[in-house]
């Protein structure tokens, strides 16, 4: 019979999860070149050995970072249509998560010191790419072909129409982020509001 006083040690799952939210903290915050694996592995209460055994190194823990940030607004788009009203309602609702997203200190932060870091390793870039927008675009690229079958709208290439809808609800608050640190959260949701209106306008069916 065993004791219930004897701590039980975390299982597997329990373990990879922790890595990765560690990972996800460290490469947030340091940047990814200035965060270690030690650092990371003993802030989620493992040893390197079980940070190797799981993810091989860095590049594979940037990426189950990356996606385990995205997971949220990629699931939205996932997910199952009925629940979320007509696309008009969706894709204001997206727009304006997907700004939010954007938005926060936290990404702004992250995405400057990728893009710095990508000049000293193009394959950091691309990991960051294939781990979250690459996996995004896929989401929402899924999205604009499900509508076209529904009949909500006809769009002849989904993957450009989900280009087109995300670049116009960043629009030049993306450069604002970027290179000035702040957006007016007022201007981005009028700009999600009028991208969605201009955009089922091109593909009304």
């Amino acid at each position: 019979m065993s004791n219930p006083a004897v701590k039980r040690r975390p299982s597997s799952k329990a373990k990879r999860q922790a890595i990765i939210e560690a990972a996800g903290a460290a490469f947030f915050d340091m940047g990814y070149e200035a965060a270690s694996i030690e650092a990371i592995a003993a802030e989620a209460g493992v040893s390197k050995v079980t940070v190797y055994n799981h993810f091989g190194g860095k590049p594979a823990l940037l990426k189950a970072a990356v996606e385990h940030e995205c997971a949220k607004l990629r699931d939205f788009m996932l997910a199952d249509d009925d629940q979320y009203g007509c696309l008009r309602e969706r894709l204001t609702a997206l727009g304006h998560r997907f700004n939010a997203f954007l938005a926060r200190p936290r990404m702004v932060q992250f995405e400057r010191r990728i893009a710095a870091e990508t000049e000293r390793d193009p394959a950091i870039g691309e990991c960051f790419l294939d781990a979250g927008p690459r996996r995004m675009h896929e989401a929402l690229t899924a999205l604009m072909a499900r509508a076209h079958e529904r009949g909500e709208i006809r769009v002849e290439d989904p993957a450009l129409a989900a280009e087109q809808f995300a670049s116009m609800c960043k629009g030049f608050g993306d450069l604002e982020r970027r290179f000035s640190g702040c957006s007016d959260p007022e201007v981005a949701d009028r700009r999600v509001d009028a991208a969605v209106d201009m955009f089922m306008k091109a593909y009304a069916p």
